[in-house]
Parts: C-alpha cells; sequence; structure tokens
C-alpha cells in the first residue's frame, strides 16, 4: 500500500442493511412459515410473461441453483406439473440420474410458486424505514432499493452504546445487531448487514463480499482491511460498479483482478477509462469520500417508458396505439418536473421468433412538453425505422431536457392554438393527479392491442394487488 494517507480520509460510522430474500421473505411470513427452511418463488406470471422469477427463498436458490431473476424455462422442473424437465436440465449442464430426478421432483412438489404483491412489500418496506428511523434520523439514512439502505450511525452510536470503553468499531457491530433483532421481531424477516467505520463503499462491500456468509450476518471492513479485504476480491464484477463491459475493458489494460486494480497506474486509468477510470483506482484502494447526508443529484438528462408486450404484436396500428400511450405517460412525467424534451428516442424490441436486431432510433425536435406534438413525433420516427415484424417490446425516451421556458417559435406558429393545447394539457394532468391516469383516456384504450388499463393496476411493472394471499 502507500498510495492512499487514510488519516486524511473522512470517517463515518456505517451500516448498510440488507433484507434477506425480501420478497421471498414477506410471502413466508405472511403464510407462517419460516423463510430460511422454506422453498419459494415468487414469479409473475402475466400475460406479457411466461414466468419471470422475481425473487426466491434461500432454500430455493440452494435447492435448484437458481438466482433471483429468472425464468421459468429455466426451472429444472415444470411448474405446472411439478415433473422432472430434461431440456432444462440439460441446459444447467447437471449429470442426469434417477435420484438427481427424484431429489428434484420432490422438491419441486414441495415448493410455493407465488405471484407478487408490490403494494405489500411497499408496506412492509415503510415498516423497515420506520425502524431505521429509531437510530438515526431521516437525514442520516439514504434507501439503496426496496429491500437495502444505508444508516449513518456516527451521531447515535455513544446514545445507543454510552460505555467509553468499548471501540466504535464494537459499537457499530452491537447497534447493527439491535437494528436486525427490531427487523426480525417486527416483521419477521432476516437482515444481512455490512458495516464500516470508514464510507459507504466499505459498508456495500462488506455485505456483498463477507456479511452474508458469516454466522451473525454482519461484517465490517474499514480502511485497515482494504489491502487483506478489498483487494482479495479476486472476480472485478463483484466489485461495486464493475460489469461485464467494464470488466472486458480492464482486462484489455492487463486488470484481472481488484489487487490489480487498486495498484495500476491512476493516470493510465483516467486516459483510458476518464473519470470513471480514476474513480475506480479510489474505490478499490477503499476511498469513498460520499455523504449519506449529501444526496447526489443528477442533472436532468432524460426520462423514458418501456413495455414488454403480452403477445406478439404484428398489426401496425396497434403498435401505434401503445407507443402513443407511452409517449403520453413519458409527456406527463417532464411536464411535472417543468421541462421540455428536444430530443425523442424510441426502442422497438422484436419477437424472439424474428430473430432479427432491434430498432433503437433518436431525432432532435423543437422544446416542447406537448402530448399531441410529442406522441406525433414517436409516431412519425416509428414510421419511418419500422418496416414490418412481430414486435414484443416497445420504449419511448425523451432526452436533453430544457427548462419549460425554453421556446423556439416562428412566424407561422399559432400562438392561440399553442397556448391552448397548454392549457388543454395541465387541465387534463390535473384532472389524472387528483382522480386517477384512467380517469381521461382516449378511445382506442378499449381497443383490443392498448395496455393502458391493464398497466395502471400495476405496481413497477407487476402485480400491486392481494391475490397471492391465499
Amino acid at each position: 500500500m502507500g498510495f492512499i494517507n487514510y488519516s486524511l480520509e473522512p470517517k463515518s460510522d456505517i451500516a448498510f442493511v440488507d433484507i434477506k430474500s425480501f420478497y421471498a421473505s414477506v410471502e413466508c411470513v405472511m403464510r407462517n412459515l419460516d423463510p430460511l427452511t422454506t422453498s419459494l418463488c415468487v414469479m409473475s406470471r402475466a400475460e406479457n410473461s411466461s414466468g419471470l422469477i422475481l425473487a426466491s427463498s434461500p432454500l430455493f436458490k440452494k435447492v435448484f441453483g437458481k438466482n433471483n431473476v429468472g425464468r421459468a424455462r429455466d426451472l429444472p422442473f415444470d411448474i405446472e406439473t411439478r415433473k422432472f424437465c430434461f431440456k432444462n436440465a440439460r441446459h444447467q449442464n447437471n449429470e442426469i440420474t434417477k435420484t438427481y430426478i427424484d431429489y428434484i421432483e420432490k422438491w419441486a412438489k414441495n415448493t410455493l410458486i407465488v405471484p407478487p404483491r408490490m403494494a405489500l412489500y411497499i408496506e412492509e418496506n415503510l415498516k423497515i424505514q420506520k425502524i431505521f428511523q429509531n437510530y438515526a434520523t431521516k437525514d442520516d439514512i439514504l434507501p439503496y432499493s426496496i429491500d437495502e439502505g444505508f444508516i449513518d450511525l456516527t451521531n447515535s452510536l455513544n446514545y445507543f452504546v454510552p460505555n467509553k470503553n468499548i471501540s466504535r468499531k464494537d459499537k457499530l457491530d452491537l447497534v447493527s445487531s439491535m437494528i436486525q433483532k427490531d427487523i426480525w421481531e417486527s416483521i419477521g424477516v432476516y437482515s444481512t448487514v455490512g458495516m464500516s467505520n470508514a464510507n459507504p463503499l466499505l459498508a456495500k462491500l462488506a455485505l456483498d463480499n463477507e456479511a452474508k456468509k458469516t454466522n451473525t450476518m454482519r461484517a465490517n471492513w474499514s480502511y485497515e482491511d482494504v489491502e487483506s479485504k478489498v483487494w482479495g476480491i479476486n472476480e472485478l464484477t463483484n466489485f461495486w460498479g464493475i460489469g461485464n463491459r467494464m470488466k472486458k475493458r480492464l482486462n484489455d489494460l492487463y486488470i484481472f483482478s481488484v489487487r490489480d486494480l487498486a495498484n495500476y497506474n491512476p493516470d493510465i486509468l483516467k486516459k483510458e477509462l476518464g473519470v470513471i477510470g480514476l474513480q475506480l483506482w479510489f474505490h478499490a484502494n477503499g476511498v469513498d469520500e460520499s455523504k449519506i447526508t449529501k444526496l447526489y443529484k443528477p442533472k436532468s438528462k432524460g426520462l423514458g417508458n418501456s413495455q414488454v408486450l403480452p403477445r406478439d404484436y404484428v398489426c401496425q396500428y396497434e403498435i401505434e396505439i401503445v407507443l402513443r400511450e407511452i409517449a403520453e405517460q413519458v409527456a406527463i412525467r417532464i411536464r411535472r418536473i417543468k421541462k421540455k424534451a428536444t430530443v425523442i428516442s424510441i426502442h422497438i424490441g422484436f419477437s424472439y421468433n424474428e430473430n432479427r436486431n432491434s430498432i433503437n432510433a433518436r431525432r432532435t425536435i423543437n422544446p416542447s412538453q406537448s402530448t399531441r406534438f410529442l406522441c406525433g413525433e414517436v409516431i412519425k420516427l416509428f414510421r419511418e425505422k419500422y418496416k414490418g415484424g412481430a414486435v414484443r417490446q416497445l420504449g419511448v425516451s425523451y432526452d436533453n431536457l430544457v427548462d419549460e421556458s425554453s421556446t423556439i417559435l416562428n412566424f407561422f406558429d399559432d400562438f392561440r392554438k399553442i397556448e391552448r393545447e397548454e392549457n388543454l394539457d395541465k387541465t387534463i394532468d390535473s384532472i389524472r393527479d387528483k382522480f386517477g391516469f384512467t380517469s381521461v383516456q382516449r378511445a382506442t384504450c378499449l381497443m383490443e392491442g392498448s395496455r393502458v388499463i391493464e398497466r395502471s393496476n400495476l405496481i413497477g411493472g407487476h402485480c400491486g394487488g392481494m391475490d397471492g394471499a391465499n
């Protein structure tokens, strides 16, 4: 080591809490089942999916060798009959024996496959957030996702553990164990905690790489652990911020481990990878100067939405109905943040059976937040690029957003018409805000291809109701 003087780096007492198999654990608790000893998976079987696994219990993962996200077709058994599926098993390169078949079918019969209940998971998450607030102020809590969150306990440790003879490291461990206990007693789910007496990055790395393997489901990584623990992460994709594409770029520079990254020349990394390369170098050396209390607010560059269709759409008219619906939804979002779009983009994903590349196209437009104008531009761009074929996924985004006061007019524009359209959009927005999005809809929402009514009942694209309660 020797690159970084850690005595000059900021120090905070951070707990990064992850609820173990959150969706699946909640479903187990609702059925009075132990989340750790029950084989259960939460599977969306909406009409646009043949079976998407959103979450699974630890035992399900162990038995079937599956991560949270996957497809029903990848399981070694048929979800309807619970019989062994040779095709999927071969895909997993498993040795197929009678013992293995019996093992899979036994567990398949004892596995619960339940639909998602997004509203329930949000409700349980809010309960967990209230537990966090018993240990820190709202400003010291940063939700990272629906099942993960940072808690800055720097100002709380001495309150909960006033004993001056106990180190801050031990105090952090004690308070984290209290949080785990409160979550289990109140919600019935288990949690894992990555801790650090240094910064949020090391707390996240501690959770991902050690805490999940310990008996207490807690682990602490701080500055003194950088060389032995952070540098000990051999697989680059196990490091925060490195995916397969970045891994390949690093491999091209002969960087194959976090140790290699930490000891690389930072000037070369910045030259080859830009600011991201320099950031990765600091992270590999355990340096993260971000503060939970100072939220990063990215500049607004664009907003978008996409949908997976319930079937292959081959009729261009039906495709355009859904494109208009998406375009309108995103237009509403940019009006809410008082922006106008100067670039429109569309994504057209074809059916798996088509075996053809997706269409991704964009176009610069005059600044606008008008539903009529934006929808018209989206359809115009689609008609230019689409040459037929079965479509299964659609997306629309508006980019390079500018302030809504930005306007480009010419001599031929009808100012009164523009003003009427702006007032109409705002009126419809206010009605929908008060009575719901479906309170004002075009007649096309009653057409067979429309998705707007069905999707209005979803949360995060999945079922939000209680139809999985039984």
